[in-house]
C-alpha cells in the first residue's frame, strides 16, 4: 500500500500501520496514532481512522484531541490496543488521577465501532495501592458520540470516563476486570447530559456504572452487571460539595454476584437532598440481611416510592430484613416490609 491514507468517492481512510504502527504488541506505537489522528481530523468530510484487525498495538497516554476540521469521524477499531505494564509506562512520564492509555477530547460527531478490544493490563497496577493509576479511556467534551460492539479489559482504574460530554449512546460494550480489582469503575459518568449505556456486560471490582454530580438523564438499560458494586449514583457531597444529579433512569437490568444493585451514596454531611427517587419491579436474592437499606441523614430523603419488589435472603429459611433512617416513602408490594418508613 502506498502512501498514509486512502481517498474514496466520499471517504477517507486513515490507516495507522500506513503511519508507522508496528501492531506488533512490542513496539511503541503512540506516535502512529497520533500521526494518524492529525491527519485525520483535519480532513474534511467524515473520514475513518483504522486500526486494523490482526494487529496489537501497544500505546500510552495519547490524547486524539479536536476541535476537527471533520464533519464528523469514525474510528474501526478491529484490532486489539493494549497498554504497557506498569514499570514500562512510568518510565519518563508522570502518571495522576487524570492519566489515561486513551483520552478523547472536543471531538464531536464521532463513532466508534468494531470487533476490537482495549486492554489495561492492570493487574500489574493492582498491587500498589499507593500509585496512581491511569485509565484505559476517556472522552472529554465530546458531543453526539456513538461508541459500540468493544470490549475493555483490566483497567489500571475505570475503564471508560465520560466527562463534560452531550448526547453520547454506548452499546454492546463488554467490561471485565477481576472482582477484587481496586476502583476499576466501568463507567465513570460525571458533568454529563443524555447519556445512554445499554445491551452491554459489565463485571469488575467497584461499580459497573458510577454517575456523578453535575448528570442528568442518564439512561442505563439492559446491562448485565457483575462481579461489581451495582450501579450508582455518587458519591455526592465531597467536601461539602452542592452536587447535583436528575433525571436518572434504570431499565431492565440484572445484578449477579454484586455487592449492591441499584443505589444512591452520598458523604456523611455533604449536605445533599435525596428526593423523587422511585424503585420499581426489583426481584431476587440477597446475601445481606438487610435487603431494603434507606439510611438517610437527620434532614431526611423525601418522596421515595417502592413498588413491586420481592428480595429474600440467599440462605433458604433465613429472614430478609429493610432498614430505614429519616425516610419519607409511599410503599406497594414490597417484601420484606418497611415499617420503617415515614408515610
Amino acid at each position: 500500500m502506498f502512501g498514509r491514507s486512502i481517498v474514496g468517492t466520499h471517504i477517507t481512510f486513515h490507516n495507522v500501520v500506513n503511519y508507522g504502527a508496528h501492531g506488533d504488541g512490542k513496539s511503541d506505537d503512540s506516535h502512529a496514532f497520533l500521526s494518524a489522528w492529525r491527519d485525520t481530523c483535519r480532513t474534511e468530510g467524515t473520514p475513518i481512522l483504522v486500526i486494523p484487525k490482526n494487529g496489537v498495538f501497544k500505546v500510552k497516554n495519547i490524547n486524539l484531541s479536536g476541535p476537527c476540521k471533520a464533519k464528523s469521524i469514525h474510528i474501526q477499531l478491529q484490532g486489539k490496543i493494549v497498554a504497557p505494564e506498569r514499570n514500562e509506562w512510568a518510565k519518563g512520564l508522570q502518571v495522576d488521577d487524570k492519566s489515561s492509555l486513551i483520552l478523547i477530547s472536543q471531538v464531536n460527531s464521532l463513532t466508534i465501532r468494531g470487533s476490537g478490544q482495549i486492554n489495561g493490563f492492570g493487574s500489574s497496577w493492582w498491587n500498589c495501592p499507593s500509585c496512581q493509576r491511569p485509565k484505559v479511556i476517556g472522552f472529554e467534551q465530546c458531543n453526539d458520540l456513538r461508541v459500540s460492539h468493544l470490549s475493555i479489559n483490566d483497567s489500571p482504574r475505570a475503564h471508560v470516563t465520560v466527562d463534560g460530554c452531550n448526547n453520547a449512546v454506548f452499546s454492546h460494550i463488554n467490561i471485565h476486570a477481576p472482582g477484587d480489582s481496586p476502583n476499576t469503575d466501568g463507567f465513570d459518568i460525571s458533568a454529563s447530559k443524555y447519556i445512554t449505556i445499554q445491551d452491554s456486560n459489565i463485571g469488575t471490582g467497584d461499580d459497573c456504572i458510577a454517575i456523578n454530580g453535575g448528570s442528568s438523564f442518564i439512561n442505563a438499560t439492559r446491562i448485565a452487571c457483575g462481579p461489581g458494586h451495582g450501579i450508582s449514583v455518587g458519591s455526592l457531597g465531597r467536601n461539602r460539595e452542592h452536587d447535583t444529579v436528575e433525571e436518572v433512569y434504570v431499565w431492565n437490568c440484572s445484578f449477579t454476584n454484586t455487592q449492591n444493585g441499584a443505589r444512591i451514596k452520598t458523604w456523611k454531611g455533604g449536605a445533599v437532598k435525596v428526593s423523587d427517587v422511585t424503585f420499581r419491579g426489583f426481584e431476587g436474592t440477597s446475601g445481606d440481611e438487610k435487603t431494603i437499606d434507606i439510611d438517610c441523614d437527620s434532614s431526611g430523603c423525601f418522596n421515595i416510592v417502592l413498588e413491586d419488589i420481592n428480595i429474600a435472603s440467599s440462605e433458604p429459611g433465613k429472614p430478609a430484613s429493610c432498614s430505614c433512617s429519616n425516610a419519607h416513602a409511599r410503599t406497594t408490594s414490597i417484601t420484606p416490609n418497611c415499617n420503617c418508613l415515614f408515610k
